[in-house]
């Protein structure tokens, strides 16, 4: 699972993640490139940081 999130968000997706597959969530800084084309998953603003479970490929 990977969530694209803003910084108003990212309480909410590391807490999805957690409720989800109960583990620590993994985040990461989107790049600048990737940031203007990608929306936040929860409220479609510009995305800064990609939460994802420790299993899931960030490529």
């Amino acid at each position: 699972m990977k969530l694209y999130v803003c910084q108003e968000h990212v309480d909410k997706a590391m807490d999805v993640v957690v409720d989800e597959y109960e583990t620590f969530p993994r985040l990461e800084p989107v790049d600048e490139e990737k940031s203007l084309s990608t929306a936040c998953e929860y409220c479609g603003e510009r995305s800064i940081y990609m939460v994802a479970n420790i299993g899931s490929s960030t490529i």
